[in-house]
């Protein structure tokens, strides 16, 4: 590989680094301080649950019933339960898993209102969360985690819509549609009618990199020409990716008053991550040789070429986006396999705004247990005590979507009506099974293409699993938080376990890999490893 091909990886990692603690900075003066009317947990709780319910009714009735509402310029019809019932659920619980193609099924009010509603919503119901876990970690003695009305109102109107608007009018610029007309027929090169659907895609852009939602307008998503057209929206674009789930590492480490505490996960974050875009890039190249090709350029856009693929898919599945610029069925196995690692991981290498910290936080607390066990102290987080009932509640956050994710694999391999959908056997079929409900127990989105999502028993159990990745986290964390702002904060000692320093920063990678990766080493042996053995081997 030509080392020039590099230089966008780098410029991506440097623009990370730099943009993350100015905009972290910003959200923690906006959403600092206390208020008047404040919640506590259980209150707190019952606001995000209510508030993502309604969203969800409002969502199914616009789907449903699209053929009678406005802008539907291409006569497109209500849809069924099953269907609703996932589009609903996934976009409620920022997933955006799609199993349907946007320009064809939706039409542009409910690609805009249902939508591109919840993409802003889903995205602040992350953020709050993650914010009232922080208040419940930095205050002492308290007992309320701030008003969940006031924080999404502030997180929608002060960071999601001027970011969403800012990058959308760039995107515009650069090419991408936006429009209110219908459907344009033209005429090919070669003399054949050709039917190019349009709408407002940039402002529906926009939100859904930076708010790790992932939908596409476009069933090809982001390798579409008019979802992503130029060098320069596909390089801010993956930055959108994980700008906002970055920034809030530093948010977290000043409104918890340990600002080096913040700097530690954000490193922790981009070392896995540029982990795997290297794992990734190795595997692309070593089985492009193992076969005689210089590259392997099957699914993937030429305008990018392989780099740039791997760097979206390796972002987009450790942010919990699910936005794709090339097809994850056709990335090499192991870097599939990282694709697919990263969303068991519970997305948690950067994440989905919010969740994915809230996510990380969990494995913190589990290491800062172990690490007290090991050394016979009682364990402290950011100067408050864990103690046995933090950890049972970590615990089942982390357990949950990995039970939901290698449940619904068995199941969909073991019946009927699960292996008919499949388009491949073998290693790569299980694959294509396991890497969906991945995707949706972790709230990422993304799909390998040959399997076939738009059938009642993908529709009804991916979406159950959805909500299971999405609510089992999201209960724990608060209880959690619940406990934690009621206690008081102490002092660092000479005894206090450093949570800023390099040890912990590689303890916590070992926590993660060994509690999160081996728990699914198996079903990745007989998925991607199997498989890229035999292409090494020189055959599949």
């Amino acid at each position: 590989m030509d080392l020039t091909q590099l230089i966008p990886i780098g410029v991506f990692l440097l623009l990370i680094a730099v943009l993350s603690p100015l905009l972290g900075t910003y959200i923690a003066r906006l959403l600092g301080g206390e208020g008047a009317d404040e919640m506590d947990w259980k209150q707190y709780l019952g606001a995000i649950l209510t508030f993502n319910a309604v969203g969800f009714g409002f969502l199914i009735c616009i789907l449903m019933c699209q053929q009678y509402l406005p802008l539907n310029p291409d006569g497109a019809k209500g849809l069924d339960l099953a269907l609703a019932f996932n589009i609903a659920v996934s976009f409620v619980t920022n997933t955006n898993w799609q199993s349907y193609a946007g320009e064809t099924t939706l039409s542009q009010f409910s690609q805009m209102v249902g939508l591109g509603t919840q993409n802003f919503l889903s995205a602040a119901t992350g953020i709050a969360v993650l914010v009232a876990v922080t208040r419940g970690l930095a205050r002492s003695s308290g007992k309320t985690l701030g008003n969940a009305w006031r924080d999404m109102s502030r997180i929608v109107l002060g960071i999601l819509l001027p970011l969403s608007v800012l990058f959308a009018v760039i995107f515009v610029s650069e090419g991408m549609v936006q429009t209110f007309d219908s459907a344009h027929q033209i005429t090919t090169l070669e003399g054949k009618q050709q039917t190019i659907p349009v709408g407002p895609a940039a402002s529906q852009i926009a939100i859904k990199q930076l708010g790790t939602n992932g939908g596409g307008y476009y069933n090809a998503n982001s390798a579409h020409p008019l979802e992503n057209p130029t060098p320069l929206t596909n390089l801010l674009s993956t930055i959108a990716l994980i700008l906002i789930p970055g920034s809030l590492c530093f948010t977290y480490g000043i409104m918890a008053n340990h600002r080096k505490h913040g700097i530690a996960l954000f490193a922790t974050m981009l070392i896995l991550l540029t982990i795997g875009i290297g794992v990734s890039l190795w595997s692309e190249n070593a089985s492009a040789t193992a076969i005689g090709e210089r590259s392997l350029m099957e699914g993937k856009e030429s305008r990018f070429g392989v780099p740039e693929s791997i760097l979206w898919s390796t972002t987009t599945t450790a942010a919990s986006n699910g936005s794709v610029n090339a097809m994850h069925s056709s990335l090499s196995p192991v870097a599939g396999g990282i694709a697919m690692l990263n969303m068991m991981l519970g997305e948690i290498v950067f994440g989905g705004v919010g969740s994915g910290l809230y996510g990380m936080i969990l494995f913190v607390i589990l290491t800062v247990f172990l690490t007290g066990l090991m050394v016979g102290r009682t364990p402290e987080y950011l100067g408050k005590r864990i103690d046995a009932v933090d950890v049972r509640w970590a615990i089942v956050a982390i357990i949950a979507p990995s039970a939901a994710m290698l449940i619904g694999s068995a199941i969909s391999l073991s019946t009927g009506v699960g292996r008919s959908s499949m388009l491949h056997t073998g290693a790569h079929g299980i694959s294509e099974v396991l890497y969906a409900w991945a995707s949706a127990a972790g709230n990422n989105g993304s799909a390998f293409a040959g399997l076939n999502a738009n059938t009642t028993f993908y529709n009804i159990g991916i979406g159950i699993a959805m909500l299971i990745g999405r609510y089992a986290v999201i209960i724990p964390v608060v209880i959690i938080a619940g406990r934690m702002v009621s206690r008081i904060r102490m002092k660092e000692s000479a005894g206090t376990f450093p949570t800023h320093s390099p040890l912990f920063v590689l303890l916590l990678i070992g926590t993660i890999l060994i509690v999160g990766a081996l728990t699914f080493f198996p079903v990745l042996l007989m998925g991607p490893l199997t498989e890229q053995v035999q292409l090494m081997r020189g055959g599949f």
